[in-house]
C-alpha cells in the first residue's frame, strides 16, 4: 500500500463533534460494505480479525458486536460452539438506506431554482436531549442555523422529511415553515456563512484527499481494510456538507474533487474487495 492509513482523523464541527472512528462506528462500515452484501450474516472469526486490520483490538471488537445487538441491529446464531452474526429487519434497513446516502453523495443534483425553505422551531433551554436530537437530525438532512430557532436549507424537496422530523420529535404544534427566494434585505452570502462553516466543511475535504487520493492498496485483505476506512471516512461528509447550490459555493468547491476521488476509488477496489471478503468467510466456513 502506497499510503499509510491511520485511524480516522476527528471531523469537528461547530455543531457537534464527530470523534475519531470507535470500534462501533467501524464495525457498522464493515456490516454495510461487505456482511450486507454477502448475505447478511457472518462469523465471529472473521470480523474479529477485519477489526484487528483496522486496528480494534479483540475485547473492543467483542463490546462493539454485543452493544450493536442491544440494539437490535443484529442477532447471534449458535452453530455448535461457533458463532454467527445475522442483520435484523431493522438493520439491513438501516445499513441499506445508510448506503443509499453514503454512495450518492456528492452526485449532482438538478439545477437550483433560487428557493429556500425555511423552518422555525424552538425547544426550551431545560429541554437539552430534544434540542440535540433536533439539531442532529436536522444537520444530517442538510438545514443549517443562522440565528437561534432558524433553520434553512436551498433544497425545497426536503419539506417532507422536515415535516416528518418535527413531527417525530413532537413539535409539530409549534413549528413552521415557508418557501420562497431571499429578500432584498442583508446579504445572502452572509446568511450562508451564518448557517454553515464552509471553511471547515474544505478543511474536512482537503484531509480526505490528502489520506487517499492517489492510494493503491495491495491486493488480498489490504483491499479489504482500504475499502472499510474509504467508506468510513466519506460516511461523515453528508452530516457535514449541506450539499449547497453552486451558486452558493466558493468557486472551484473541493467537495465535487472528493466526490470524484471516491467513486473512482470505491468503484476500482469495489469488485476485489468484495471478492477478498468473501475468501475470508470461506476460510471461517471451512
Amino acid at each position: 500500500m502506497t499510503h499509510a492509513v491511520g485511524p480516522a482523523q476527528p471531523a469537528i464541527s461547530r455543531r457537534r463533534e464527530v470523534g475519531a472512528a470507535s470500534a462501533r462506528s467501524l464495525l457498522m462500515t464493515l456490516l454495510g460494505e461487505y456482511v450486507l452484501p454477502h448475505g447478511g450474516a457472518a462469523w465471529t472469526s472473521t470480523v474479529l480479525k477485519a477489526l484487528d486490520g483496522l486496528g480494534i483490538e479483540e475485547k473492543s471488537a467483542r463490546q462493539a458486536l454485543a452493544r450493536t445487538a442491544a440494539d437490535g441491529w443484529i442477532a447471534s446464531e449458535r452453530s455448535g460452539r461457533r458463532v454467527r452474526w445475522v442483520l435484523t429487519p431493522p438493520g439491513r434497513h438501516l445499513l441499506t438506506e445508510g448506503a443509499e446516502r453514503i454512495y450518492s453523495f456528492g452526485v449532482p443534483g438538478p439545477g437550483w431554482d433560487g428557493r429556500w425553505l425555511v423552518l422555525m422551531a424552538t425547544v426550551p433551554e431545560t429541554q437539552r436531549k430534544l434540542r440535540h436530537q433536533l439539531r442532529t437530525r436536522l444537520t444530517w438532512a442538510g438545514f443549517g442555523s443562522p440565528a437561534p430557532g432558524m433553520w434553512i436549507s436551498p433544497h425545497a424537496e426536503r419539506g417532507p422529511e422536515a415535516e416528518g422530523i418535527i413531527r417525530e420529535l413532537g413539535l409539530d404544534a409549534s413549528a413552521f415553515s415557508f418557501h420562497g427566494a431571499y429578500g432584498g434585505i442583508g446579504s445572502q452570502r452572509a446568511m450562508v456563512d451564518q448557517a454553515w462553516d464552509l471553511a471547515e466543511i474544505a478543511a474536512q475535504y482537503e484531509g480526505f484527499l490528502d489520506r487517499f487520493a492517489g492510494m493503491r492498496p495491495a491486493s488480498g485483505p489490504e483491499v479489504v481494510l482500504a475499502q472499510v476506512r474509504l467508506v468510513h471516512e466519506w460516511r461523515r461528509f453528508p452530516f457535514l456538507d449541506p450539499l449547497l447550490p453552486p451558486e452558493l459555493l466558493p468557486a472551484e468547491w473541493i467537495g465535487e474533487r472528493a466526490a470524484a476521488v471516491f467513486a473512482e476509488l470505491h468503484g476500482a477496489w469495489q469488485a476485489q474487495a468484495q471478492a477478498s471478503w468473501g475468501a475470508l468467510a470461506d476460510e471461517a466456513e471451512a
